[in-house]
């Protein structure tokens, strides 16, 4: 999977000041809005918030992947946000959560969401990526880091 396939350099914000899960979905809601002539912001939000109160999307390690589905959307979007200061997220481990990937994807989209929300899931379960990603001082850096994560490969024996 090629992250850019999701994500633009606009919709990647770097050390907000946010300081509460609901303004984090509101601000994650514009950026997927950004450049999609096609969608609005309050559904998006109506989107994120109402899976979010499905349960928590807050991964644990200061990592959080809110996301939900969309009908008027025809492809999957993304969106980062890294914040100057942890929120409370309901996270599996309670902690505060500094790096928040937000995800759109088509209500057509099954196997694609989930494989998705895998990727995701396995980039930032890599602590050293996590670590990079907290000391980027720009939106660009943070772009740059995002674009260019790779997967580990097994090496057999």
């Amino acid at each position: 999977m090629d992250i850019t396939d999701l994500l633009s350099s606009e919709r990647i914000v770097c050390d907000s000041d946010v300081t509460s899960k609901k303004r984090v979905i509101e601000v994650l809601s514009e950026l997927l809005a950004t450049g999609q002539p096609d969608l609005t912001v309050r559904p998006i939000f109506d989107s994120l918030i109402g899976r979010e109160r499905l349960g928590s999307t807050g991964l644990g390690h200061g990592v959080a992947l809110p996301h939900g589905r969309f009908q008027q959307s025809q492809q999957a979007l993304g969106a980062f946000i890294k914040l100057k200061k942890g929120v409370d997220f309901d996270a599996i481990d309670q902690g505060p959560v500094d790096l928040v990937f937000g995800l759109l994807v088509p209500d057509h989209y099954t196997d694609e969401h989930l494989k998705i929300l895998a990727y995701l899931a396995e980039m930032f379960s890599d602590q050293a990526f996590c670590q990079q990603l907290r000391e980027a001082d720009s939106d660009q850096k943070l772009f740059t880091l995002l674009r260019d994560w790779k997967p580990a490969t097994m090496t057999l024996p």
